[in-house]
C-alpha cells in the first residue's frame, strides 16, 4: 500500500512539474503572441495612416481593421477608424467606432472630450444650412470696442458687411471711414474715401461684382469703392430732384445689381444702375400707400424690396419698379433702424434695443437678442461668413458679435485633413475647421490654433496659410452617358466650353492673409501664394472628365486645349445601366489630393438613374462629398427638371442647380466656386518625437 501510495504520489508530483512546464511555455508563448500582435498592429496602424494622408480612405478601413483585429480596444485605432469610415460617408459605423473609442480612452482623458464633442456635432447634424427654427436664439459672445483707455480704433459704428474672408468691413460714422476687422476683432485696413475723405458715412452694400457702395448721410451722395475699399467715384449729389439725395442713409443691391438707397430727409428710396445712373424713386403718398414718415431700413428678399419706417414701427414691401404691394408687417416693431437679407431670406431687423428675425414669407417675428441697456442703440446688424451676427452698436461705440446657442458649446467640428511627414522630423498638418452643420469657419489666424504633440506645444509652430487664400478652384465634369444624353451631345460639347472659358477668366486678387505673431505676414503657404500675383491666376482648371458609363472611365484631355475637352465632353458609349454614384466617387477620388477649393460639376439631363442607390444610399454619397469638402452642381441640358435626389445632393453640398441656358448663363456661378469659403488651415512644426517611423 505504501509502494502503491508512494508511486501515485510520484506520478502526481510528474503530473505537476510537466503542467508547470507546459504553463510556463504556454505564458512565454503568449507573451511571444502578444508581442508579435503588437508589432502586427502597428504595421497595420502605420499603413492605415499612410492610404489616410493620402485619402484612399478605403485603404485606410482595411488597415486599421487588421490592426483592431491583432490589437482589440485600442482607443487611438478605433479614432481613426472612425475618422475613415466618417471621410467615406459612412457616418453610423464612424459613430459607433468614435464610441468605442471614447469608452476605451476612459472617461478623464482629455481624448474623450474631443471624441465625444465629434460624436455630438455628427449625431446632431441635419442639414448642410441653417435653417431658421422656432427654437433660434443668439447669445453675445464677445465685444469689438471701438475705444480702450485713451486708444480710439473707430467711432459710432452704424454699418457691418461681411466679407467672404471671415472678416467685415464696419462703417464708422463718428470717425468718417470704414475699417476692416478679422474674426478676432483686430483691425487689418482702414478707409477714409477719396482724397476730402468721407461726409459721414452711415451704410455699406456690396455690388454683383465686387464693389463696394457707401453712403455718405452728410455728403448727400454714395461712395462707389473697388472690392479692397478703393475710392472710384460718386453716385448722385446733395438735392431734391431726381437723382440727388438728402441725408442718404440705408443701402441695399437686388439680384440684378440695382442699388437701392433711403433717401431719409426726402422721404423716399431712389433706385440706380450699378454704374449710379438714376432709374426711378418712389415711397411718396399716393392711392395705395401712406407715404413714408422716417424710412430706415431696407433689404432687397427673393424679387422684393423691404423697406422699414423707424416711426410707423411699420415693413412695406414693394417690387422693384417701387409699386406698393402690402406690408409684411404692421405691428410689433418700436423703431426700426435697419433691414439686411439673412442666409435664408428672412430679415434681420436691428429695433433699437434688440435684434429680430422677421420671416418675409409668414411675417413671424422672433427676438434674437433684447437688452434692457438704456444706452444701447443698434442700429445696424448684419451676418457674417461664419454665421454670427455682427450688430452695429451706435451709442456703446461696440460691435456686439452673437452666435446662435447651439454652437456655443461644441459647436465646432475640428478635423485633421492629413499629416505630411515624408521630410521627418519636419511635418506639416492640414486641418478643416467648420461648425456643426459643415459650413467652414473663415478667417483664422495663428493665434486661434493651438497644436500639441505628446500633450505639448509643438517646436517651431508656423501657420502657412488658409486655403480661403487659394487663388484656384479644382473643377471634375462628369457627363452622364444615358440613353437621353446620347441624343444631346451638342449640348455637352456647350456645356464643357462655358465651363472651361468661365474657369479661364483670371481670378480676383484675393485678400492678404492675416498676419502670424510677430507682425509678419506668412509667404510661403497658400496665403502668400495668393498674395502674389493672383490676378495673373485663372480662377479655375478642370482636372478631370469622367464619362458616367456603365462602367465610369476618365476622359483623356490635353490641360488648355479646347478641342480636346470638346471631345472628351461626347465621347464614350451611352447606356440606360449608367452608373452616377461610381463616377462622382471617382471624380472625388481625383480631387482630394489638389486644390483645397473643389467641385463636381456633373452635366445631367435632370436624374442619377435608378442604378445610383446600388451600393450606397444618397445620404452616404452626400456626406462623403460634405465630409471632404465637395461641392456638387448640376448643370441641366435638354430642358429636363432635376430629380428631388440630385436637388438633395446639390444642397447638401453647397452646390446649385443650373440650366445650361439660362439667361445669365452658367458663368458667374462656376466663376463663383473659387470664391467660396474654404474652412482649411496649414501648419508646419518641427517633431521632437524620435521615432523615425512616424505616421
Amino acid at each position: 500500500m505504501k509502494r502503491r501510495n508512494i508511486a501515485v504520489i510520484c506520478a502526481v508530483t510528474a503530473f505537476s512539474f510537466l503542467g508547470a512546464v507546459l504553463l510556463a511555455q504556454d505564458e512565454a508563448q503568449v507573451r511571444s503572441a502578444s508581442g508579435m500582435n503588437e508589432l502586427y498592429a502597428e504595421e497595420e496602424f502605420r499603413d492605415g495612416l499612410e492610404a489616410y494622408n493620402r485619402f484612399q480612405f478605403n485603404d485606410a478601413i482595411l488597415s486599421f481593421e487588421k490592426a483592431l483585429s491583432f490589437k482589440p480596444g485600442d482607443a487611438v485605432i478605433l479614432d481613426y477608424l472612425g475618422n475613415a469610415y466618417y471621410r467615406t460617408g459612412i457616418e453610423d459605423t464612424a459613430l459607433r467606432r468614435w464610441e468605442e473609442a471614447a469608452q476605451s480612452y476612459g472617461q478623464e482623458a482629455p481624448e474623450t472630450l474631443l471624441v465625444n464633442n465629434r460624436i455630438e456635432v455628427v449625431r446632431n447634424r441635419r442639414s448642410l444650412f441653417p435653417e431658421m427654427n422656432e427654437d433660434l436664439r443668439f447669445v453675445e459672445v464677445g465685444h469689438f470696442p471701438g475705444k480702450t483707455g485713451n486708444l480710439t480704433f473707430f467711432s459710432q459704428p452704424s454699418a457691418v458687411l461681411r466679407a467672404d474672408d471671415g472678416s467685415s468691413w464696419v462703417v464708422a460714422y463718428g470717425s468718417n471711414e470704414i475699417v476692416r476687422v478679422d474674426v478676432n476683432g483686430v483691425i487689418r485696413e482702414r478707409r477714409r474715401g477719396p482724397l476730402a475723405g468721407f461726409d459721414r458715412p452711415y451704410d455699406i452694400a456690396r455690388g454683383l461684382d465686387g464693389r463696394l457702395y457707401v453712403s455718405e448721410f452728410r455728403g448727400g451722395r454714395i461712395s462707389i469703392l473697388d472690392r479692397d475699399g478703393v475710392w472710384q467715384s460718386y453716385i448722385g449729389s446733395k438735392g431734391i430732384h431726381d437723382g440727388n439725395l438728402l441725408g442718404p442713409a440705408n443701402l441695399t443691391v437686388d439680384d440684378e445689381g440695382y442699388i437701392y438707397v433711403v433717401d431719409y430727409g426726402n422721404r423716399r428710396i431712389s433706385k440706380f444702375s450699378p454704374d449710379g445712373e438714376f432709374i426711378t424713386s418712389f415711397g411718396k403718398k399716393s392711392a395705395n400707400f401712406d407715404g413714408f414718415i422716417s424710412p430706415t431700413g431696407i433689404a432687397s428678399v427673393n424679387g422684393l424690396i423691404y423697406t422699414a419706417d423707424g416711426i410707423a414701427g411699420t415693413i412695406s414691401i414693394f417690387d422693384k419698379n417701387g409699386l406698393y404691394l402690402g406690408n409684411l408687417l404692421d405691428e410689433g416693431l418700436t423703431a426700426p433702424e435697419s433691414l439686411k437679407a439673412y442666409a435664408d431670406g428672412s430679415l434681420i431687423v436691428a429695433d433699437t434695443k434688440r435684434l429680430l428675425i422677421v420671416d418675409s414669407q409668414t411675417a413671424i417675428v422672433r427676438a434674437l437678442t433684447e437688452s434692457g441697456n438704456t444706452r444701447i442703440r443698434l442700429i445696424g446688424a448684419s451676418g457674417d461668413t461664419n454665421g454670427n451676427i455682427l450688430a452695429a452698436d451706435f451709442n456703446s461705440n461696440e460691435i456686439t458679435v452673437l452666435t446662435a446657442l447651439d454652437n456655443v458649446a461644441g459647436g465646432l467640428f475640428v478635423q485633421i485633413e492629413r499629416v505630411v511627414a515624408g521630410q521627418f522630423p519636419a511635418v506639416t498638418v492640414e486641418v478643416s475647421v467648420r461648425d456643426r452643420l459643415r459650413l467652414p469657419i473663415v478667417g483664422l489666424g495663428n493665434g486661434n490654433f493651438l497644436l500639441t504633440e505628446n500633450g505639448r506645444p509643438v517646436n517651431e509652430f508656423t501657420f502657412m496659410g488658409s486655403g480661403n487664400y487659394t487663388p484656384t478652384a479644382d473643377i471634375a465634369v462628369v457627363f452622364e452617358r444615358s440613353n437621353e444624353t446620347a441624343y444631346l451631345k451638342g449640348d455637352l460639347q456647350s456645356a464643357i466650353r462655358d465651363i472651361n472659358a468661365a474657369l479661364s477668366e483670371p481670378a480676383a486678387p484675393a485678400a492678404p492673409a492675416a498676419p502670424v505673431e510677430g507682425g509678419a505676414t506668412g509667404s510661403g503657404g497658400a496665403a502668400g501664394q495668393a498674395a502674389a500675383g493672383a490676378a495673373n491666376v485663372p480662377v479655375g482648371r478642370i482636372a478631370t472628365v469622367i464619362a458616367a458609363g456603365s462602367i465610369p472611365v476618365q476622359q483623356r484631355f490635353t490641360p488648355g486645349d479646347v478641342n480636346s475637352l470638346i471631345a472628351a465632353a461626347a465621347a464614350g458609349d451611352y447606356t440606360p445601366a449608367w452608373r452616377f454614384d461610381q463616377a462622382v466617387r471617382l471624380a472625388a477620388n481625383t480631387l482630394l489630393p489638389r486644390s483645397q477649393k473643389r467641385a463636381i460639376v456633373f452635366v445631367t439631363a435632370g436624374d442619377i438613374g435608378e442604378a445610383a442607390y446600388q451600393e450606397h444610399a444618397l445620404s452616404e454619397l452626400a456626406a462623403y462629398l460634405a465630409n471632404n469638402g465637395i461641392l456638387l452642381y448640376a448643370v441641366l441640358v435638354g430642358g429636363g427638371e432635376p430629380s428631388g435626389p440630385l436637388r438633395y445632393l446639390c444642397n447638401q453640398t453647397g452646390g446649385e442647380v443650373l440650366r445650361l441656358y439660362q439667361r445669365e448663363g452658367i458663368g458667374s456661378a462656376i466663376r463663383a466656386i473659387a470664391e467660396k469659403p474654404s474652412g482649411t488651415y496649414v501648419f508646419s512644426y518641427t517633431s521632437a518625437l524620435t521615432d523615425t517611423n512616424f505616421g
